[in-house]
């Protein structure tokens, strides 16, 4: 008889926790479909994965819109920028590896650099503080110049720097350029190959991320959109009410700074891999997470909360619950706060629909 009491006392207690644990999810879900909604994100994918187990894995909305599809598992969502995680990564992997000191000045590693990047290190380049001129295009798109890729590598050699190494925070595809230069020697292999091999292969994801343009025609592939139109007259973005779908061309040779596509499901497993020490050691991935100062000891980023950025990622620098929060495209983002033992990943095809915001907001719901 004892023995029975025990077995209902305990299956009770058993179903009051699940059923908090419910409550929590619901609650978590009900509010994030709420700034899903308020944003007007047409589809998205999110996970909440917390102990190191997911608890959370759902897809809301279209992943096209036209055709009325919606998105599911296997939806491959634009993540842009999101991808330097991929490269800042592989880096460490090297440097595990004996072949790259990210103090030592990257004209170490690679010729035909211009005297005036002579000084710059492998480190201010993971970081964005090189003071390096940019090879993309901002107000046209693509690269400078026009002319393809040797052309634009060609010119923005013979471009002044901006700054001098350290002294500013400038978000540009031209470190992360070098940066995947670096990799291919070193790796001995084209950018996306050593990732397969080093990364992806390992945790079963290679069908999952693929690199590219937006207009690339690939399975399972959410179309892109934004609300803003481009003025021809004045070129500056005008938001409208109807969605429009965006096409971005993306060179092959800034891949490591952009150009990827994933599922959610891949990003899961990719950063439950790194926080369990299958591509690099902790304390690799704790340097990679800490941010960099600039030469007069503050920290550049991209501003609010974003208040630093260390090896491709960028950091919540704050005393309660600090995070590191990459982000891509205006679209993507994953964040990890280490203290909670928490990390959220939204995934949306919404360009501009801010998905570090929304995170931040629904993330309290998990907050140790």
């Amino acid at each position: 008889m004892r023995t029975l009491i025990l077995t209902i006392v305990v299956a009770v207690f058993l179903i009051g926790k699940v059923s908090k644990a419910q409550i929590k999810n619901q609650n978590f879900l009900e509010e994030l479909r709420q700034e899903v909604q308020k944003a007007k994100i047409p589809g998205c994918a999110v996970v909440v994965i917390k102990n190191n187990e997911v608890v959370i894995s759902e897809s809301i909305g279209q992943a096209d819109v036209a055709f009325s599809v919606p998105v599911d598992k296997q939806t491959i969502f634009s993540i842009n920028s999101l991808a330097k995680i991929f490269a800042g990564t592989a880096i460490m992997q090297l440097k595990e590896a004996g072949k790259i000191n990210l103090s030592d000045p990257v004209s170490r590693y690679l010729n035909d650099l211009p005297l005036s990047w002579q000084k710059i290190t492998v480190r201010q380049l993971l970081s964005h503080t090189s003071g390096l001129p940019d090879i993309e295009d901002v107000e046209n798109g693509g690269l400078i110049g026009g002319k393809g890729d040797e052309y634009a590598w060609d010119l923005v050699r013979e471009k002044p720097i901006r700054s001098k190494p350290g002294e500013q925070f400038n978000y540009i595809a031209t470190n992360y350029l070098l940066i995947q230069k670096l990799i291919e020697r070193f790796g001995q292999m084209d950018y996306v190959e050593f990732l397969k091999k080093n990364q992806f292969d390992k945790i079963g994801i290679s069908d999952q991320v693929v690199f590219g343009s937006s207009y690339d025609v690939v399975k399972n592939k959410s179309t892109t959109y934004m609300y803003y139109i481009k003025d021809k007259r004045t070129k500056e973005y005008v938001k409208v009410d109807e969605l429009n779908e965006i096409s971005e061309d993306l060179s092959p040779i800034v891949w490591a700074d952009t150009g990827a596509f994933a599922t959610a499901d891949a990003i899961t497993r990719w950063i439950l891999a790194l926080e369990k020490g299958e591509f690099i050691s902790e304390k690799s991935r704790s340097e990679m997470w800490t941010p960099v100062s600039l030469n007069n000891g503050q920290y550049g980023g991209f501003g609010e909360v974003l208040n630093g950025y260390a090896y491709g990622w960028p950091v919540i620098r704050r005393s309660n619950h600090p995070a590191i929060a990459p982000i891509g495209g205006g679209r993507a983002s994953l964040i990890v706060y280490p203290e909670d033992k928490l990390t959220i990943i939204l995934l949306t095809n919404l360009t501009g629909s801010s998905p570090q915001k929304i995170i931040e907001k629904v993330a309290p719901h998990f907050w140790e």
